[in-house]
């Protein structure tokens, strides 16, 4: 297995575990905060979608067509905010993830290794300096996020999964 073939399968792995994590959340649930301050899991499932597609695409990428505005859904500015209405149904924003993933999956399979050392864009480089870092956060990304459903899960009384 080469590094880009793991990375690939570290991401299109790492989506279904996502899809296990909140596959028992009702709309009601996807909006229970962890504790005052935190965020709730439909706007860091939104946030997940947009800033990864941000990010495939800055650095020449291809990914899935977002609905216009959802990025402006998922902003610091929204992320207090307590309506559902705000940000669309589990659902949709599950396939749409799906969508966006598949294309992040697709993007690092047409990467070679020298692509991984190119520098990442210039917005990103203090925390990301190459491509090969800020491919890497694609997976990292999801599974912080994964921990703090974690918490949202043993809140709402659900069953630990890992």
């Amino acid at each position: 297995m080469t590094t880009i073939e793991l990375i690939a399968d570290g991401c299109a792995r790492n989506l279904e575990m996502l899809k296990m994590l909140v596959g028992d959340f009702s709309e009601a649930d996807m909006m229970v905060r962890p504790c005052p301050g935190a965020n709730h899991a439909m706007w860091q499932l939104g946030h997940l979608i947009s800033s990864e597609a941000q990010m495939v695409g800055a650095c020449g990428g291809k990914t899935a067509e977002l609905p216009a505005g959802l990025g402006e859904k998922f902003t610091a500015k929204t992320a207090g905010v307590d309506d559902p209405k705000a940000f669309g149904t589990k659902a949709e924003l599950l396939e749409l993830f799906g969508k966006v993933r598949a294309a992040t999956v697709k993007w690092v399979r047409s990467l070679s290794e020298a692509d991984l050392n190119k520098p990442a864009p210039e917005q990103m480089k203090a925390f990301f300096p190459t491509v090969g870092h800020l491919v890497l956060l694609m997976p990292g990304h999801l599974d912080m996020h994964a921990g703090q459903w974690q918490v949202i899960r043993r809140k709402l009384g659900k069953p630990v999964l890992f």
